[in-house]
């Protein structure tokens, strides 16, 4: 009943996100017509306005957007002229998702097993270790990281490729990049996790009816430990999935995070937001997701 009604109010609060970013994209100063190369005339810039019903009062475009939004159409982009909202969307999206899938197995491969073994290992050189790594990569962030790999793996060493999207070998150092920033908190969660679970009641009762270190830890210990990372997951993956503009950038990779960005940039109002509303809508699924999967690692959890 919990996530039927998670699901029924899902729609309205769309609804509201979409008018929110419907709005104050039309407060911004400026208009989508003002980078043109060369200024249109008066009589161009009304016909513009005319076709993109962008005369007309905010409500009624609003409307309007509902109308092509109940047809799963976002409208036309008023910077790429031949090319509507759904079109950026279905070409920009799947790179991004593919990007940020990697990325999320990358950060989730690295970080658990290091939270967890800096746990268990506490006050021994792999707890320093591995806590020095997870600090180090939460303070240095991706577009820092990835020139760094980019001058040794690509420049000086010549092992991978520098930008594009292209192979399979094109993957490896933008994933790393946009990877390694989240391993270091998702290492920074396990661990805390792991350390406040093997204080617990149960695991010195557990561990007093001699029950063997390794099947403890991992067997009941590691499935409580977890759920601050799966708590995170839901806005990191709806994060990863959307793009990361700067590793995208970097990188030349064409997904959603650069058209997000250019669209707030030239005042595209489709664009950006039909871009906050898929954002929006992959958050509140993703977080939906996380608490069915509370339920399944934490029978004590019970959603009303």
């Amino acid at each position: 009943m919990y996530f039927l009604k998670r699901l029924a109010a899902l729609v309205p609060l769309l609804l509201v996100i979409s008018f929110l970013a419907f709005v104050l994209v039309r407060l911004a100063p400026g208009g989508p017509f003002d980078r043109e190369r060369k200024p249109a005339s008066p009589e161009i810039e009304r016909q513009l306005q005319t076709k993109y019903h962008l005369n007309e009062p905010v409500w009624k475009q609003y409307l309007l957007f509902l109308g092509g939004l109940a047809r799963g159409d976002f409208g036309p982009s008023l910077k790429y002229r031949n090319h509507t909202v759904t079109d950026v969307i279905a070409q920009a999206l799947p790179v991004s998702m593919l990007l940020g899938a990697m990325a999320f197995g990358f950060a989730m491969g690295v970080g658990i097993p290091v939270g967890y073994f800096t746990a268990v290992k506490r006050g021994r050189w792999e707890d320093y270790a591995g806590s020095f790594f997870a600090i180090l990569m939460v303070c240095v962030p991706g577009f820092v990281i990835a020139p760094v790999l980019i001058m040794l793996l690509a420049i000086k060493w010549r092992l991978l490729p520098v930008a594009m999207w292209a192979s399979p070998a094109h993957v490896i150092l933008p994933v790393t990049a946009l990877g390694l920033y989240f391993s270091g908190r998702i290492a920074r969660l396990m661990r805390e996790g792991m350390l406040n679970t093997m204080q617990s009641e149960f695991i010195t009762a557990a561990r007093a009816k001699g029950l063997s270190e390794h099947t403890l830890l991992l067997k009941h210990a590691f499935r409580l430990a977890v759920l601050p990372v799966v708590s995170y997951s839901g806005p990191l993956l709806a994060d990863l999935l959307t793009g990361s503009f700067v590793i995208e950038t970097i990188f030349q990779i064409p997904g959603i995070g650069v058209f997000i960005v250019n669209g707030s940039l030239n005042r595209d109002y489709t664009l950006v937001v039909g871009l906050v509303v898929l954002y929006a809508a992959l958050l509140v699924v993703l977080n939906l997701l996380v608490d069915f999967l509370y339920t399944l690692l934490d029978p004590r959890v019970k959603y009303a």
